[in-house]
């Protein structure tokens, strides 16, 4: 009796062994199963913090672009301004001779007793004048028989054409009309033939 008491209780131990260690292994998986979870946590967490420092530095990107942006948009402004402001410098400073030879032409015109003189000195500053307009780009509207035209005629009066041929032409120029690099600045004024 004695040995089948003693391998009951071996039975019975090993049983509950068997129990415990069933038990431990449920144990063990929970704690798998919690650290796995927790190992994923982590990770998002540390996706969330990269993708969060990821928007700040684009953020930060974009305020110094804007910033940038913002700076060119005042130079170009201010430059633009200066443009206006000070943009008649070259031709000012090429018109400054003219003036100088007018203020002599009028020292001298009490001076002088032969008019033929004077209007020759007169007629070469008005040339140097054409000229140095020529220069920056200032052209004369040629109006002497030419074809009326909208783009760069104004039409002041209508005269009866002096022959067919100068129906629809320009008869006489009231005003001179004049172009700066190709684009009107001034309309010639003139009377069209009938």
């Amino acid at each position: 009796m004695k040995k089948e008491e003693y391998t009951k209780r071996e039975d019975s131990k090993a049983y509950e062994g068997k129990n415990q260690n069933g038990c431990e292994k449920e144990s063990h998986d929970k704690k798998e199963n919690i650290n796995n979870e927790a190992e994923k946590e982590e990770t998002a967490e540390d996706k969330l913090a990269a993708a969060e420092a990821q928007i700040d530095e684009l953020k930060d990107k974009n305020l110094r672009q804007v910033a940038e942006f913002d700076n060119y948009r005042k130079r170009t402004m201010k430059e633009k301004a200066d443009l206006i402001l000070n943009g008649a410098e070259k031709t000012i400073t090429a018109i400054l001779p003219i003036l100088d030879d007018m203020e002599r032409a009028l020292k001298n015109m009490d001076k002088m007793e032969d008019v033929k003189a004077v209007k020759e000195g007169v007629d070469l500053i008005f040339q140097k004048f054409v000229k140095i307009l020529g220069e920056q780009g200032v052209k004369k509207i040629e109006t002497k028989e030419a074809a009326f035209n909208t783009d760069l005629h104004e039409a002041i009066a209508q005269v009866p054409a002096p022959s067919d041929d100068m129906k629809g032409k320009v008869v006489d120029c009231v005003k001179t009309g004049y172009t700066l690099n190709e684009k009107v600045i001034r309309h010639a004024q003139v009377a069209v033939g009938l």
